[in-house]
């Protein structure tokens, strides 16, 4: 039996022993050097450790001023990223996560840091999912697997006109990476509002091997009545006219039913988070300055990965009803993230929209 590299630990190899070297960095280990932790003097809590001393949580977070990129992690492979986790302040679309793998000009993660963790209006919403965690107040967990060959650089970049403050930690693991492991990817996007009768992008120019494995939607409703009669559709390798995959409906593919209503009775959208699939957030009208309904969804291809073989593109009809019984195609504001694992090279991504477009207002 070959050794286990410790990589896609779960329940059924948990026992298994490893060669692996685990690994952390934080603004008290930057480097995530063996034995190097918490040997800051000079740290941004100096002064409330200052009868202690050093080893007495001198730098637990780091302050990133307006318009700076802060390098949370970069790190030497081979290896893979196991989880991470921040907490950032501020408006979570202005601060830009990013990840480059074996010295990539160009990511292959370029997102706000709200949308990557499945909360893209600026509000908590509890998500309690194998992939993403979001927990009180501003706790994001990331679990995607993201192994590297060569090097792997993670950076924030706040774009807001005020400093944030980040905590964060990336756990990892240095060890050999399977000749057939692929890079992880996340792409963000957003159109406000969709131009009448467009169909929605959420993701396209990707070239390579690979296989899709997660949808994030921040859904904002320009219309009253049901909004999520849009089919979903994934066109792969050659595909131009007409998909390979497609859905019967926007609730169905992120694993609801019927419009996700209880009945008004039961308070009508009803909220879920599960480990691959949920609506965890509808931000409701409040009949004074809150003018329109606000949904979060999320969908992990865990078990049912999306493979092609050279190339993806991924759209969705955002769709209602009008008069009739007759569909209306919707003109909403739609922001997405897709998460799928390639070879490399990346395609560069589209550029982000600008800091007026990301603002949720």
């Amino acid at each position: 039996m070959a050794p286990f590299n410790g990589l896609g630990l779960h329940l059924g190899n948990l026992s298994r022993l490893s060669g692996a070297k685990t690994r952390s960095i934080s603004p008290e280990n930057p480097t995530g050097e063996k034995g190097k932790g918490g040997m800051s003097v000079d740290g941004p809590a100096a002064n409330a450790a200052r009868d202690l001393g050093q080893g007495w949580k001198v730098s637990p977070f780091v302050k990133i001023g307006p318009g700076e990129e802060h390098v949370v992690a970069d790190i030497e492979g081979p290896g893979a990223i196991q989880q991470i986790w921040m907490t950032p302040t501020g408006h979570w679309r202005f601060a830009i996560l990013r990840i480059y793998w074996d010295g990539q000009e160009h990511p292959s993660v370029e997102c706000p840091v709200g949308d990557f963790f499945a909360c893209g209006w600026g509000e908590y919403a509890q998500v309690s999912s194998l992939a993403v965690c979001v927990n009180p107040g501003s706790a994001f967990n990331c679990y995607w697997e993201m192994p590297f060959r060569k090097r792997c650089r993670i950076t924030l970049t706040n774009i807001a006109a005020e400093p944030m403050v980040l905590y964060y930690q990336v756990n990892y693991t240095l060890t050999d990476v399977p000749d057939d492991a692929a890079y992880f990817h996340a792409q963000f996007r957003r159109t406000n509002p969709l131009p009448y009768k467009d169909v929605y992008t959420i993701l396209e120019g990707v070239q390579g091997q690979g296989h899709y494995v997660g949808t994030y939607m921040a859904w904002g409703v320009n219309n009253n009545g049901w909004w999520g009669e849009g089919e979903i559709k994934f066109l792969m390798d050659g595909d131009k006219e007409f998909p390979t995959i497609c859905g019967t409906g926007t609730e169905d593919y992120f694993c609801g039913s019927y419009n996700f209503d209880v009945g008004a009775e039961k308070g009508g959208y009803r909220e879920f988070s599960t480990p691959y699939a949920g609506l965890a957030q509808v931000i409701r009208p409040d009949g004074l300055y809150r003018a329109n309904t606000r949904f979060g969804l999320y969908r992990w291809h865990i078990m049912d990965p999306v493979r092609f073989e050279q190339d993806l593109r991924v759209t969705i009809q955002a769709l209602g009803w009008r008069s009739g019984g007759r569909y209306l195609p919707l003109q909403d504001d739609i922001a997405s993230v897709a998460y799928w694992y390639q070879t490399l090279p990346t395609a560069p991504f589209p550029a982000l929209p600008d800091k007026d477009c990301l603002e949720v207002v």
